[in-house]
């Protein structure tokens, strides 16, 4: 929750003073961002294959060293070549302190059974918005901008920090609880059908790319859709503050419900809630704003999730962290370019643009269709 609020959920509060102060265009800032999404692309597949071998515990633990050194960096950045240092060093962050890193770290200790502790580490995450968006806006308006980066990075080097050194996940089992005979045939089918395991991969890396465009693209311009469609601007907030909860009561229900079920299963009905949620607002128009937020809040929660989950039910626990960074690149690269793109489409298109990512959504759920559970590893 606090890697995530003082990063990704940074931009939209401080966005605008930041540049006001500096004299930048706002692209300048929103550009440096993307920078950080870029590095973190980048670092993500060396980073998965650290935590295969050495475990989370130690780069967890540094990631909020860097997050404080990036949000320090931040406060006191005078120009534009400091905020493009402060934000390239929080990619690093970002990088090595949000749910990939995570999720390989409880794979490497718990393998299969990782999957309960990965829902839940991501129900936590799913508040950060909900609590650092208020937080960093109360921060703004009252001490300034540079105030609220020198206190994330300040928890960053107390809460965050000492909640690693107690809780991180410690080491890597040498022998994995997953790796039965079946798990080892199924590796070594793996070496013997590279095609199967490629396109296993390729069809992941397109659902989990095409499900954080619609994520990023949501979290940047649902006010603004919801507002087009006739809401009024309170209203239009209220309703987009949905979404947070919803993604954390989905991520509960996965854990509750439907945890001794296949991921993909989940995965697949959760599929049909952005669509559902754009049919809703662009039939019914104002009065579907709150089931569009909550509709759309409820499958992105379970679909953030799954990228944790299905690539541990497909292929085990070995090597999870380098193909989480794998899977990470096309993500992070098309997130970096989400905003202004879906901007444009909107611009254009206006409520329209929303059939866009209803087709993406479709592509998803045919994509999860194709990866069949008779494929996964038991």
């Amino acid at each position: 929750m606090l890697a995530w609020g003082s990063s990704y959920y940074l931009p939209a509060i401080i966005a605008a003073p930041v540049s006001r102060d500096l004299n930048l265009p706002l692209t300048w800032f929103f550009g440096a961002f993307s920078v950080a999404l870029f590095v973190s692309a980048v670092l993500s597949p060396a980073a998965g294959r650290w935590v295969d071998r050495h475990g989370g515990f130690g780069i967890l633990c540094f990631s909020n060293v860097v997050f404080a050194a990036g949000l320090l960096l931040l406060a006191t950045s005078d120009g534009v070549i400091m905020l493009f240092l402060a934000w390239s060093l929080l990619g690093v962050g970002i990088t090595i302190g949000l749910y990939e890193t995570i999720f390989a770290a409880l794979a490497g200790v718990y393998g299969q059974a990782a999957r309960g502790p990965i829902v839940m580490v991501s129900v936590l995450g799913g508040l950060a918005s909900t609590v650092s968006w208020p937080a960093t806006a109360w921060m703004e308006a009252e001490y300034g901008w540079r105030f609220a980066c020198l206190v994330w990075a300040a928890l960053h080097m107390t809460l965050g920090l000492g909640l690693h050194l107690l809780f991180a996940p410690r080491g890597v089992r040498s022998a994995r609880p997953d790796d039965t005979p079946e798990e080892a045939v199924d590796r070594d089918a793996q070496k013997n059908e590279p095609r199967l395991t490629e396109r296993r991969m390729a069809l992941l890396a397109f659902v989990f790319t095409a499900v954080w465009f619609i994520t990023t693209a949501m979290a940047s311009h649902l006010p603004n859709l919801l507002q087009i469609a006739g809401v009024s601007a309170t209203a239009a907030i209220f309703a987009s503050a949905l979404v947070g909860p919803a993604q954390v009561l989905a991520r509960l229900m996965e854990y509750g419900l439907t945890r001794h079920l296949h991921p993909m299963f989940s995965a697949r009905i959760a599929a049909l809630g952005h669509p559902l949620a754009a049919i809703a607002l662009l039939t019914l128009g104002p009065i579907a704003a709150i089931p569009c937020a909550v509709l759309h809040g409820f499958g992105n929660g379970i679909l953030t999730t799954a990228k944790g989950t299905l690539p541990l039910a497909i292929f085990g626990s070995y090597r999870y962290g380098f193909r989480q960074g794998l899977l990470s690149i096309p993500a992070r690269l098309v997130q970096a370019f989400a905003p202004l793109a879906f901007g444009f489409m909107i611009e254009w298109w206006g409520l329209w643009a929303l059939l866009v990512s209803t087709a993406l959504s479709l592509l998803i759920l045919i994509a999860l269709f194709a990866l069949r559970t008779d494929e996964t590893a038991p």
